[in-house]
């Protein structure tokens, strides 16, 4: 009878004992489930605690300080786009940012700091830098156009030996300078332009002077 009791006894595991043990259980399972803003993603342990510091290092580890719900299938309930977690999610897995072209940094970025993911902040920061960078420079960038008089037969060799950025935009023939005999040379206005930063030193006022007459010319010829 003592022995019974005894084994009954022994038998018992506190309600506390079996939750600590349901938890470490649950880390350690290799695959984790997650329901971003209704979307599921599957993907590893190690994958999401990469990074030490981040919330889904918490998840993982069940800080008791997070409270994080499960949805009916167990997987982790966090109330974010689901659209730009898949950067965040990719870049844990192989250390690469990879945006999809109609996906906005700015977004990638609001994700990488709800997730606190330190070197992924950084390397969104820095993209985004730099496409300011380049749209500034873009914006900066004039046009100089220059409006070139020559015969028939010199056309050739002008626009053959344009060199130094300068591109061809329009050719407009202006007719022949002659009206009689039989070996008139038609004339043309060539209509040239190159791209300078507006900061360069070479884009003196003496060189826009030449393209409203360019777009005069332009207009006039559209009218013929």
């Amino acid at each position: 009878m003592a022995d019974r009791v005894g084994a009954s006894v022994d038998g018992e595991v506190p309600s506390d004992q079996s939750q600590e043990t349901a938890s470490k259980s649950s880390r350690n399972t290799q695959w984790v489930k997650l329901n971003v803003g209704g979307t599921c993603f599957l993907t590893t342990r190690t994958t999401l605690c990469r990074d030490p510091k981040s919330f889904l290092y918490r998840l993982c580890q069940e800080d008791p300080e997070l409270h994080s719900d499960k949805d009916e299938s167990g997987a982790y309930l966090i109330d974010r786009d689901p659209t730009y977690f898949g950067p965040v999610l990719n870049y844990l897995r192989h250390g690469k940012l990879v945006i999809n072209k109609d996906l906005a940094e700015e977004g990638v970025l609001e994700e990488a700091e709800f997730y606190n993911i330190t070197e992924l902040i950084k390397l969104v920061k820095r993209h985004i830098q730099e496409r300011n960078r380049d749209h500034r420079s873009r914006d900066a960038r004039k046009h100089v156009y220059r409006v070139l008089q020559c015969h028939e037969d010199e056309l050739t060799q002008m626009v053959s030996t344009m060199s130094d950025g300068w591109r061809f935009e329009q050719l407009i023939n202006i007719g022949s300078s002659y009206n009689y005999g039989n070996d008139d040379h038609a004339e043309f206005l060539c209509v040239v332009s190159r791209e300078y930063p507006s900061s360069s030193s070479h884009t003196t006022d003496r060189e826009f002077e030449p393209t409203d007459r360019a777009q005069l010319i332009q207009q006039k010829a559209a009218r013929m």
